[in-house]
């Protein structure tokens, strides 16, 4: 080949290969298709999937995937590097614990909506009408969440130190891996009644609420929101969030007895 034809050869295969490696390490287009993972406590099933079609619409290069369950074993999944973009807590003390560890994009916490707990009993029970029945004889079974991974279990434990019941209930206690499965327990009749968020109350016709705790017996039962700080899409992860503290989600959250957080 001659010296004039191989130089031309080199730089166009030079070109070609800065043309490759620039194509190869190029960011995606800013319309491309985005997932994201949401990581939240069981109680507020409902409203979630009731937003999640009005978003994605709204969104259509977005996909939201919902991964329900105990917030303190959502909390474990995170610490250990779960691929999560946003999470809600059923209280603080799991959001706590992952800004103390720095897993939380800087100021994306957010209070998102507040709850009530009730005392619940089977629909046909008629032997329960207030947390202080829980010491008669015949109440043997109480549900409530695992103090140790489900936060309504940990408000359950405050509410009974505080009205003096912890020794005469402890030994009655069933424990649930999360407030579903505690609320399933009272639909069954497995137990004689059960501490649950009033949300979850309203999901069934098999319980009936017989109290309304007040709330000055247990610490605030505050659901918080956040961008994890390891979200591969910090951004829209974001927008998803604002789009949650919304008016518009807001009304959808109170649809299913969820409260404003001012």
């Amino acid at each position: 080949m001659k010296a004039g034809n191989l130089l031309t050869w080199l730089a166009c295969a030079f070109a070609s290969l800065i043309l490759t490696v620039s194509c190869a390490t190029s960011p995606a287009p800013s319309d491309a298709p985005v997932e994201l993972t949401l990581s939240s406590a069981i109680a507020l099933t409902e409203p979630l999937q009731a937003i999640k079609p009005i978003y994605e619409e709204e969104h259509p290069n977005t996909t939201i995937t919902y991964n329900f369950g105990a917030s303190g074993e959502l909390r474990q999944q995170i610490g250990s590097g779960a691929p999560v973009d946003v999470f809600i807590s059923a209280a603080q003390k799991d959001m706590d614990e992952l800004e103390k560890a720095n897993l939380l994009a800087a100021n994306t916490r957010h209070n998102l909506v507040k709850n009530q707990i009730v005392l619940a009993v089977p629909s046909d029970s008629s032997k329960i009408n207030s947390l202080q029945d829980l010491t008669q004889a015949d109440v043997t079974r109480i549900a409530i969440g695992n103090p140790d991974t489900v936060p309504i279990g940990r408000y359950s434990e405050e509410i009974f130190k505080n009205l003096g019941l912890s020794e005469q209930v402890q030994p009655k206690l069933i424990l649930g891996k999360n407030v579903r499965q505690v609320l399933g327990y009272v639909e069954a009749g497995n137990v004689d009644a059960a501490l649950v968020w009033v949300t979850d109350a309203k999901t069934t016709d098999k319980v009936k609420i017989v109290e309304t705790i007040p709330e000055n017996l247990h610490s605030p039962a505050i659901h918080p929101i956040a961008v994890i700080a390891a979200s591969t899409h910090p951004k829209e992860a974001e927008d998803y969030v604002q789009f949650l503290l919304s008016d518009q989600s807001k009304s959808i959250f109170e649809q299913y007895g969820f409260t404003p957080v001012s």
